[in-house]
């Protein structure tokens, strides 16, 4: 399956996700901030398939950590979280740089089709 990187704050919330995300089959990293994630994506020696991020985080935000991946890593498709709608309204200008956006809260079925429709 995929190799996924998940950007979290909330601990609860990155643990659902990424035992989620393994039940499914997929291999998940975790980040608890944006800027931890993209020192991931910079010295992991195997590319991410997926960053999985939510918008809303410290020290770096899911916007600033999407503009570096795609810049960066621009075979890694984004995918973006939030529980609000000022930050999904951010998010509608990177159109041509993420998969989309899921709304939090998400059941876990909503999580899991939201990741294969951005891999496919």
């Amino acid at each position: 399956m995929a190799r996924i990187l998940v950007a979290e704050d909330e601990e609860a919330l990155r643990l659902l996700v990424q035992r989620a995300l393994r039940e499914a089959g997929h291999e998940t990293v975790s980040a608890a901030d944006g800027a931890a994630a993209l020192d991931i994506l910079e010295q992991s020696p195997a590319a991410f398939d997926l960053l999985l991020a939510d918008i809303k985080m410290p020290i770096m935000d899911g916007i600033a950590l999407s503009l570096a991946a795609a810049r960066d890593h621009p075979r890694t498709r984004v995918l973006l979280m939030t529980g609000y709608a000022d930050q999904r309204e951010r998010a509608h200008g990177l159109d041509q740089l993420i998969q989309g956006v899921i709304s939090k809260p998400f059941t876990l079925d909503e999580l899991r089709a939201a990741v294969s429709a951005a891999l496919a």
